[in-house]
């Protein structure tokens, strides 16, 4: 796995030795006790990660099954891997969740995980056998190698479409599942909860242009029944905890909430 990651600082490939990541200019990497690879160099990096305590609240609802189909239609998109056994790589990789879903569905294929924030990158190390993770900034380049990968994901993530492409194989595919406008809209006025912008898709769109055409794009979209632990867990795991003040508003719902999941699964394929 760690020859197909590239050196932060020269693109050079990195190769393993013994606990470190070195390439052939010499520029090495530790790997953590943890189990992940820290990639960040340089300033310290302006993306502001997930806490660790938003990560808690987001694996227990993962944990829940509440998301369950997404996963399933994530990996669907992505494909088996009969005849492309190859590396998938999640941005903004969180818990590990959706790229876990990814490869056990994918027996032969193998992850890499990253993300900005090291509770992230911790959790991660642990999310899956085939996956190794790496701590980095995709906004400064993925620690890539040029057409290395099969598949690339961006689940509820933000996105580099031009780094992508780069990394990509000829016919490597692009997932991004992102939130349409009636995601989680039981909980967004009553909760003060982040609304999401109708024209998402289309911003979505115009981002890839030049870089990528859309293939396929399939709508999400089903009720769950939500106790109070698990309104205050998806309040609290997204950017939403950075707005509502959730304990005294969750204490008011019902004991159990309909809450709509709707969410788009776009597939992309190079340009």
């Amino acid at each position: 796995m760690a020859g197909l990651l590239a050196c932060p600082e020269c693109a050079l490939a990195l190769e393993p030795q013994d606990r470190v990541l070195r390439c052939g200019h010499g520029h090495s990497f530790d790997l953590a006790k943890q189990g992940y690879v820290s990639l960040l160099t340089g300033a310290s990096t302006k993306m502001t990660g997930d806490t660790a305590a938003m990560l808690d609240a987001r694996a227990a609802f993962q944990g829940g099954g509440h998301f369950a189909p997404i996963a399933a239609a994530v990996a669907e998109a992505v494909g088996p891997d009969a005849h492309a056994p190859g590396t998938v790589l999640e941005v903004g990789a969180g818990t590990g969740y959706y790229l876990a879903g990814v490869l056990d569905a994918a027996p032969s294929t193998r992850g890499i995980a990253l993300d900005v924030a090291k509770p992230a990158a911790k959790r991660c190390a642990r999310a899956h056998p085939r996956v190794a993770s790496v701590l980095a900034d995709a906004w400064r380049g993925l620690p890539v190698r040029d057409g290395s990968l099969r598949a690339v994901l961006s689940v509820f993530a933000p996105r580099n479409p031009a780094e992508v492409a780069r990394v990509l194989t000829e016919h490597g595919r692009f997932v991004v599942a992102a939130p349409t406008e009636h995601h989680l809209r039981e909980l967004i006025g009553p909760l003060g909860m982040v609304t999401v912008d109708p024209d998402k898709d289309r911003r979505i769109d115009a981002a890839m242009s030049g870089h990528f055409v859309a293939v396929d794009r399939v709508v999400v979209e089903y009720p769950m029944k939500l106790t109070r632990a698990d309104v205050a867990n998806v309040v609290a795991m997204g950017p939403s905890a950075h707005h509502a003040a959730e304990d005294a508003l969750v204490a008011g719902l019902a004991d159990t909430t309909e809450v709509t999941a709707s969410v788009t699964v776009a597939t992309y394929r190079r340009a």
